[in-house]
């Protein structure tokens, strides 16, 4: 079966990411206008009437802007914690409130919705709840991690399964020291419940690598406090002094912001 992955946007002004076969596609967050969603779709040539759901991570407006309008107007379902869709109701971003839409999930367990193995799982973030999600087609593991202040023992059981893996490298350190933003958010990036930094992300995938890992994507790029060579090149250098190749032994892209990437599709 051919599975279909294209980030439609990736960072802190919007997030939304589309996973599909031939027949049936899903949305992770939906962060950005919908109808730049289904512009960005269709010049992929996938029809936003494929879509069978919204899967959400947690409840910032870069995430969860057009929700209520793709679930309320569209009846697309959307899923997430009980926790989650309370926040996103109390959402000053939320103009139209979730009701019909609402499906709830519970962490770590699995459920399944035609080709998708779906499963989502606790990250450590400062939104109301939050979640990664892992998701199985045809025996291909995708691995979703776009907001989190480090990587746990959970965090890292997910990554570690993942054959295709899209996670955080939010900053590079230095950047964001000599940086403008304010001292409090400063503190709240690099804090436990904040974002992954481009090095703490290198050196956890350098020790951590695994032989079925075969692409990775950074994503959720600051546009303020890195840049994506900066990102790439980092994660490349950390890889290389464990003797693993990007080219060679595994893929990496860092994800436009506000762009769509290439379609990918996997056989």
């Amino acid at each position: 079966m051919k599975v279909k992955f294209i980030s439609l946007a990736s960072g802190s002004s919007g997030n939304c990411y589309y996973i599909g076969t031939e027949r049936y596609g899903i949305l992770i967050d939906a962060g950005i206008a919908a109808r730049t969603i289904k512009k960005s779709l269709k010049e992929a040539g996938i029809s936003m009437e494929t879509i069978r759901a919204v899967f959400v991570t947690h409840d910032h407006a870069d995430h969860i802007k057009s929700v209520g309008g793709l679930g309320e107007k569209l009846h697309i379902p959307i899923y997430t914690t009980a926790r989650i869709h309370e926040g996103i109701n109390k959402s000053y971003c939320m103009t139209e409130k979730l009701h019909s839409s609402v499906h709830y999930l519970e962490k770590e367990e699995p459920m399944q919705l035609e080709d998708f193995h779906i499963e989502s799982f606790e990250v450590p973030h400062d939104g109301t709840d939050n979640v990664g999600y892992c998701i199985e087609i045809d025996g291909k593991v995708f691995s979703f991690l776009t907001d989190l202040g480090e990587i746990t023992p959970t965090a890292a059981r997910f990554i570690r399964k993942a054959n295709y893996l899209i996670l955080e490298a939010n900053y590079d350190d230095e950047m964001l020291r000599m940086g403008t933003y304010p001292q409090y958010l400063k503190d709240r990036i690099t804090s436990r419940t904040g974002h992954m930094s481009n090095i703490a992300t290198a050196e956890f995938l350098a020790e951590n690598i695994t032989e079925d890992l075969k692409y990775i994507w950074l994503c959720h790029l600051s546009k303020d406090n890195n840049h994506p060579e900066l990102a790439y090149k980092t994660v490349e250098w950390k890889l290389k002094s464990k003797g693993i190749l990007v080219g060679k032994d595994v893929q990496l892209c860092a994800l436009k912001r506000s762009t769509p990437s290439e379609l990918y599709e996997f056989d």
